[in-house]
């Protein structure tokens, strides 16, 4: 295949409605709206459900769990990973030619794996490193054309966690490279902890999660909100007093059956 070839596209608790739903925390359903901050919670949502056909943002460091995190929930929605358009660029170039050559061409190829899943209408899960606040607003503005929504899961466990993360897969990032990511996201976690979710306007939710809590959410999925069931209606009161006489019928009189006249049996 030359050069030029393609390859294939992809495959703190809130206040209000982003509580979890269900009798308890272990176990339960997290419909997240705003900021939603699990750090620290060891009996965090087993189960994350988003609208049908949102984008969900998975961010945080290399080696913070990222990919760990999508491959859980890879079977409820495709997914874009920028590991996999490296390697799928890296399979069609000679073994002789280094990834800093065709780089330019791989992050292209992100770029278009990330429009075509947009364009889809089907919710998509995307692997991104938090510090690229271009994507998350492109996203945004490509699926609220359509009606949908886009969510983040920002993963905050810390450089050295992370790194350590690194190397327990075999790879690490470019230490120029980390540095940016992680002083970017640092950034971004203080001012969510500060100013709350409208730092990223264009997410609907933000979930924060750690080393503590990244475990919990073992799935996800996109489904719509069950109906709200309705509670007892009440009468509104008026201060007017309401008499509780049954009405009679013209030409009766209480008691007697209506259309007869008084005093006829019944």
């Amino acid at each position: 295949m030359s050069r030029t070839s393609r390859p294939d596209g992809p495959g703190r608790i809130p206040e209000g409605p982003g509580i979890p739903e269900g009798p308890g925390r272990t176990g339960a359903r997290l419909r997240p709206r705003g900021l939603v901050d699990l750090r620290g919670e060891r009996d965090a949502p087993a189960l994350f459900s988003y609208p049908p056909g949102a984008v969900v943002v998975v961010s945080g460091l290399p080696g913070s769990g990222k990919s760990t995190l999508l491959r859980r929930w890879s079977g409820a929605a495709a997914a874009v990973d920028p590991r996999d358009v490296h390697e799928a660029c890296e399979a069609v170039m000679p073994a002789r030619v280094p990834y800093a050559v065709y780089r330019p061409w791989a992050r292209f190829e992100h770029f278009r794996w990330l429009r075509a899943g947009a364009r889809t209408g089907e919710p998509l899960l995307v692997h991104d490193c938090g510090s690229r606040p271009w994507m998350r607003r492109y996203l945004a503005r490509a699926v609220g054309r359509q009606g949908r929504e886009l969510h983040v899961v920002l993963l905050d466990v810390g450089a050295a966690e992370a790194l350590a993360g690194q190397e327990a897969r075999g790879r690490r990032a470019p230490g120029r490279a980390f540095a940016r990511h992680e002083r970017r996201l640092r950034q971004l976690v203080r001012r969510l902890s500060t100013e709350g979710a409208e730092v990223l306007p264009e997410a609907v939710s933000v979930v924060l999660l750690d080393r503590t809590s990244r475990q919990r959410p073992r799935s996800v999925e996109f489904a719509a909100a069950p109906p709200r069931v309705p509670g007892p209606r009440t009468a509104p009161d008026d201060g007017r007093r309401t008499s509780h006489t049954p009405r009679t019928a013209p030409g009766s009189t209480p008691g007697s059956a209506p259309g007869l006249p008084p005093g006829s049996p019944s």
